[in-house]
């Protein structure tokens, strides 16, 4: 099943693009989305099955990326599949919120591009009004924050890549 903040963005993707119906279906769940003109009705539709359906494959197409220095677009996804998998990623220990910053006016801990050391705090997660340091473990530099200021998180969901030293 999605998560709210799933659903909430693929609202607002709906909402940005010229698509008029999105239907989604996942273990029992379905979602069927529709863009009217003005004047006309708007539903959305959430309707949850109580059988439990065969197993589906899902497959992701993206638009394939233009070509850069004339290299086939194949050696380019390769070679970014493979330079992600060799970073570290910092996950959330529990179910919180996440904290860039130790407080609404204090810059955030770290940013992409930062350098950091094993014992270095990257972030708060908040969980039961519990204000939980997280340390990075990993000595090396911050390539990508994940997640998003005050965003919900789940135990293992990844917050950081790490470019380790």
């Amino acid at each position: 099943m999605l998560k709210i903040q799933e659903i909430r963005e693929l609202i607002k993707l709906i909402d940005d693009s010229t698509i008029e119906e999105f239907k989604f279906e996942q273990n029992g769940s379905k979602i069927t989305m529709k863009k009217h003109l003005k004047g006309e009705n708007v539903s959305t539709e959430a309707v949850r099955e109580v059988h439990t359906p065969a197993p589906v494959q899902t497959v992701v197409t993206e638009p394939a990326p233009p070509k850069i220095e004339d290299k086939p677009v194949a050696q380019q996804t390769e070679v970014k599949t493979e330079t992600i998998t060799n970073y570290h990623k910092i996950t959330s220990p529990m179910v919180g919120t996440f904290y860039a910053a130790p407080s609404p006016e204090s810059p955030p801990y770290v940013k992409a591009g930062d350098k950091i050391k094993g014992d270095t705090v990257v972030c708060i997660v908040e969980a039961m009004k519990l204000m939980n340091e997280i340390e990075a473990e990993v000595n090396g530099e911050i390539v990508e924050v994940l997640v998003e200021n005050g965003q919900l998180v789940e135990y293992g969901q990844e917050l950081f890549l790490v470019k380790p030293e």
